[in-house]
C-alpha cells in the first residue's frame, strides 16, 4: 500500500506601496512596462535598497504561523536565465531566511492536524510573459519584476490532495486577516507549487518527487495532486517508480499533468550572498512590536464567536471565513440590540431575545446576503449594505414590521440601491399588517369562500388551517402577520 508525500511552496505577493528593492509603484496590473526603473530592469551600476514594509509583513506572517523569527538574516542571489528576469538572477534568500520552522493546524475529517513549516523567506518576483495566440511571439511585461514575494515552504507533512487544498484555504484566510496581501489566486497574488512523491506505508525514505506548477485555484491544486498521485501509483504498479526529480505543468483543460523538464537542484542556482545588501538585524523589541500588531486570527475569532454569540460551528466557520464578513457581522450584532430597543420604546432586551436576534441575523446573513454576494460576484467589503442598515433590517423582521417574504425583496433592494430598509419598505408598501380589524375583513372573506377547508379543520385536520392562512396571505399580497392571522382564524373557527 502506498501513501502520498506532499509539500507545498506558496508564493504570496505582498501589497506594499513600492517594490522590493526600488521605489517603483507595486502595481502589476498597470499598463505594461509603466512601473519600471533602472533597478528593477537590471541596468548596470544600480544598487538595491530593501523595502522594510515587506520585511515587517513577512515577520508578522511568521509570527502568526508560529515561526521562529531570525535575529539576523540576509539576501542571496539565485542565478538562472529566463526572458522576464532581466538581471539574470533573482534576489532571494537561501540559508538565513527571516522565519524558520512554524506550523499551521488544519481540520481534516473532524480532526486537527498540524502541518509543519520549513521556512518563510522573502524575494523579488520576476516579470511576466504575454503570449500571442495569433502570432508566433511573446512580449515581456516587467511591471511585476521586483514585486515583494513571500515564499512559505511546508515540510512534506501533507498526505492527500484534500489536505493540500484545506491547508491552502486556511493559509489564505490568515494572510487576509493580516492584511499583507489580497492573495487572489486568479490574479497571481498567491501561486502554489506542489511537490509530490509516493512511498510504501511504513517506509520513511523520501523518493524522487515531482513538482507541479501552473495551478491557479484551490480546486486546481486538489485535482492536479489527485491526478499526479494516480499517475505515480500506476508507475509503482508497473515497477517503474519515478527515478528523477521532475517538473510538470497542470493542464486545466485536459485535467492532467504533463512533463515540463527535469527539476533543478539547489546547486544549479549557484546561490551566493547578495553583495549589494547588508545583513539585516531584527532586534527583539522590533519583533515584539510586530507581535502586538497581530489581529485576532481566524481560529481565535471562531472560538470567540461560538462562545459569545452561541452559534454552531458550521455557522461561525462561514462567518469568519473572511475578515470583512466577520467584521460586518460583529458590527451588525453590536447595532442590533439598540435597534430593537428603539422599536420597543427603549425596553431592555433579555438574554433569550438577544440569542434569538443573533440566530435570526446569522440566518439572513449566511443564507440570504451571501446568496446575493455570490450571485453578483461581489466581495462583502464592497457591499452597499452597511452593518447598521442590516441590523435595522433584522430588527424589523424580528418585531414583525415586515414578513419573511417581504424581507427578501427589501434586502435585494438594499443590496442594489444602498438604501436603508425603512425607505425601501415605505417606497414599496411592504409593511406587515398586524391590525386585527384590518385583517379581520380579509379573513372573513376567506372563510366565506372556502367552506370545505373550514369543515376539514373542524373535523380535526390541522393542515386546513395552513391552507386558510395561505389564502389570507394571497389576499394581502404577503403583508399579513401570520401569527395574528392564525390567532384570529382559530378564534373564529372555534365558535
Amino acid at each position: 500500500m502506498l501513501e502520498a508525500i506532499i509539500g507545498l511552496e506558496i508564493h504570496i505577493q505582498l501589497k506594499t506601496k513600492s517594490k522590493m528593492f526600488c521605489g517603483c509603484s507595486n502595481n502589476p496590473d498597470a499598463a505594461p512596462n509603466t512601473n519600471i526603473c533602472p533597478i528593477c530592469t537590471g541596468q548596470p551600476g544600480v544598487l538595491p535598497v530593501a523595502n522594510w514594509q515587506a520585511i515587517d509583513f513577512t515577520v508578522m506572517t511568521g509570527l502568526a504561523l508560529n515561526c521562529k523569527v531570525s535575529k539576523t538574516s540576509k539576501f542571496d542571489r539565485k542565478n538562472y536565465f529566463y526572458p522576464d528576469l532581466p538581471k539574470g538572477y533573482q534576489i532571494s534568500q537561501y540559508d538565513e531566511p527571516f522565519c524558520k520552522g512554524g506550523y499551521l493546524e488544519i481540520e481534516i475529517n473532524g480532526k486537527i492536524k498540524k502541518i509543519e513549516l520549513e521556512r518563510i523567506h522573502l524575494e523579488e518576483d520576476a516579470g511576466k510573459l504575454l503570449h500571442s495566440k495569433s502570432k508566433d511571439y511573446s512580449l515581456v511585461d516587467l511591471n511585476r519584476a521586483g514585486t515583494p514575494l513571500m515564499e512559505i515552504v511546508t515540510r512534506p507533512d501533507i498526505r492527500s490532495s484534500k489536505e493540500a487544498k484545506i491547508f491552502l484555504q486556511e493559509l489564505q484566510k490568515i494572510v487576509r486577516y493580516l492584511n499583507v496581501s489580497e492573495v487572489n489566486m486568479e490574479k497571481g497574488q498567491l501561486r502554489c507549487d506542489a511537490n509530490v512523491s509516493l512511498r510504501p506505508v511504513g517506509d520513511w525514505k523520501l523518493y524522487s518527487k515531482t513538482e507541479i506548477k501552473n495551478m491557479n485555484s484551490h480546486r486546481a491544486v486538489e485535482r492536479a495532486l489527485a491526478f499526479e498521485i494516480k499517475r505515480q501509483e500506476r508507475l509503482w504498479q508497473e515497477k517503474n517508480p519515478p527515478q528523477k526529480q521532475s517538473t510538470r505543468l497542470w493542464d486545466d483543460v485536459k485535467q492532467e499533468t504533463r512533463e515540463m523538464r527535469t527539476k533543478e537542484e539547489t546547486q544549479d542556482y549557484r546561490y551566493f550572498p547578495e553583495p549589494d545588501l547588508p545583513v539585516f538585524e531584527i532586534p527583539e523589541r522590533k519583533i515584539q512590536e510586530l507581535y502586538q500588531k497581530l489581529p485576532e486570527l481566524p481560529q481565535a475569532k471562531k472560538e470567540r464567536f461560538k462562545k459569545q454569540f452561541d452559534l454552531s460551528d458550521s455557522e461561525v466557520k462561514i462567518i469568519v471565513s473572511d475578515i470583512y464578513s466577520a467584521d460586518f457581522f460583529e458590527n451588525a450584532i453590536s447595532e442590533l440590540a439598540e435597534w430593537v430597543k428603539s422599536i420597543k420604546g427603549n425596553e431592555e432586551i433579555s438574554d433569550l431575545k438577544k440569542n434569538k436576534l443573533i440566530k435570526l441575523a446569522a440566518n439572513w446573513f449566511i443564507s440570504k446576503l451571501f446568496a446575493l454576494l455570490n450571485e453578483t460576484k461581489t466581495e462583502i467589503k464592497n457591499c452597499k449594505i452597511t452593518p447598521e442598515n442590516f441590523a435595522e433590517f433584522v430588527a424589523m423582521l424580528y418585531e414583525g414590521k415586515i414578513t419573511s417574504k417581504a424581507g427578501q425583496e427589501v434586502l435585494a433592494q438594499m443590496f442594489k440601491l444602498s438604501s436603508d430598509p425603512l425607505q425601501v419598505v415605505e417606497a414599496k408598501g411592504l409593511s406587515q399588517v398586524s391590525d386585527k380589524a384590518e385583517l379581520g375583513k380579509f379573513i372573513k372573506e376567506v372563510i366565506s369562500e372556502n367552506p370545505k377547508p373550514i369543515f376539514d379543520f373542524k373535523a380535526g385536520k390541522q393542515n386546513a388551517l395552513q391552507f386558510l392562512v395561505g389564502k389570507v396571505m394571497q389576499k394581502t399580497k404577503g403583508k399579513a402577520n401570520p401569527k395574528v392571522v392564525i390567532g384570529i382564524l382559530q378564534k373564529l373557527l372555534q365558535k
